[in-house]
């Protein structure tokens, strides 16, 4: 049967109506060139966001590891189990399976500590979560997709792209690591970088997702189950992130941060393993649900962040009385908190 009458004449896979054409010359351009400007705005942003890390809460963290802790069970212990859960109950097929759990083994993105800041979350934990569990994931996404996909997958032809998470380690660790510098040396002037980088933060959160919508768009014709599991598991990683954190002693602050960790994935890293991975027939029917993720991941996110910012208007409180409120609740007779001193803030 001749398709030439309904495929374009250099599409790679055709099956009656559905077509896989190669990347247009425009969309390769605009790739290279958003992705060179959000590379350069995402590390300003980050810079931004160390000047309000503080070098002894940092180390503090490191050292009193236990929020750390919280964040790495949340990581990659609830969410490859929530994606295991989430793709055995919709029953999709196993090379859809294999590519939920890919997103839900990935380290924890960026973009959570843009969000963290705006919620009046613990800084100094969301970049120590966010720097560990890049870090660990060179040895537990392997692991992890070991464990879960061997039911549908022979996990030895899922490719690892460790370059590209060390690449992600090093752009997060070095801008941090000036900003840290700056807030110890320059105080004053650190405060007003991170009011500019809050807001361009907040740009190019918008920027990705628009972006991802233009160069993707041809691929937005995906099943139907996918978009509700793109759906439901950034929900379910906020929700059984805070309640986690709150169970393990966490105060308020935090439990917003480690939510926030747990539910904001590294949506870039999961892409490309997809594509490093996958035969062109098997990414026409799974290439676009870590956009899809990544779209509600921000759009629950701004949601959670509006109601925390209503609630803050309804109360009355700035961030500074809540960030003294929080990090002065005490509960002396707490043996969870009495066992994990960890979780306790820092001594003054």
């Amino acid at each position: 049967m001749d398709n030439s009458s309904v495929c374009s004449p250099n599409a790679t896979v055709c099956e009656g109506d559905s077509c896989l054409v190669p990347e247009s010359d425009f969309n390769a351009i605009l790739s290279v060139v958003m992705s060179t400007v959000l590379t350069i705005l995402l590390a300003l942003v980050m810079f931004s966001m160390g000047c309000n890390v503080e070098l002894h809460k940092f180390l503090g963290h490191l050292k009193r590891p236990w929020g750390i802790v919280v964040g790495f069970l949340c990581q990659f212990g609830i969410m490859p189990l929530t994606g295991f859960i989430l793709s055995v109950a919709f029953g999709i097929l196993p090379v859809q399976a294999v590519v939920v759990l890919i997103q839900g083994c990935c380290p924890g993105g960026t973009a959570s500590n843009i969000l963290a800041y705006w919620v009046d979350g613990d800084m100094d934990l969301s970049v120590s979560m966010t720097t560990c569990s890049t870090l660990l994931a060179l040895g537990m996404m392997p692991l992890c997709l070991f464990i879960y996909t061997k039911m549908w997958v022979d996990s030895g032809t899922i490719v690892i792209p460790y370059d590209s998470i060390g690449t992600s380690l090093v752009a997060l660790v070095i801008p941090v690591s000036i900003g840290m510098f700056v807030n110890h040396k320059w105080p004053q002037k650190a405060k007003i970088i991170l009011k500019i980088g809050s807001i361009a933060g907040a740009i190019l959160i918008v920027l990705i997702a628009v972006v991802g919508g233009i160069l993707y768009q041809s691929a937005w014709i995906i099943e139907p189950k996918l978009w509700i599991i793109g759906t439901i598991y950034p929900i379910a990683g906020y929700g059984l992130g805070f309640f986690l954190a709150r169970i393990a002693g966490q105060p308020w602050y935090r439990c917003r941060t480690v939510a926030l960790e747990t539910g904001l994935q590294n949506t870039q890293l999961c892409s490309t393993i997809v594509q490093l991975s996958f035969s062109p027939e098997d990414l026409n029917l799974v290439f676009t649900f870590p956009l899809i993720y990544s779209i509600f991941q921000i759009v629950f996110a701004a949601i959670l962040l509006g109601i925390y910012v209503a609630y803050k208007k309804c109360h009355g409180k700035n961030n500074t009385e809540l960030q003294e409120k929080t990090e002065n609740e005490i509960e002396p007779r707490s043996s969870v908190q009495e066992i994990n001193k960890g979780f306790q803030p820092d001594e003054k």
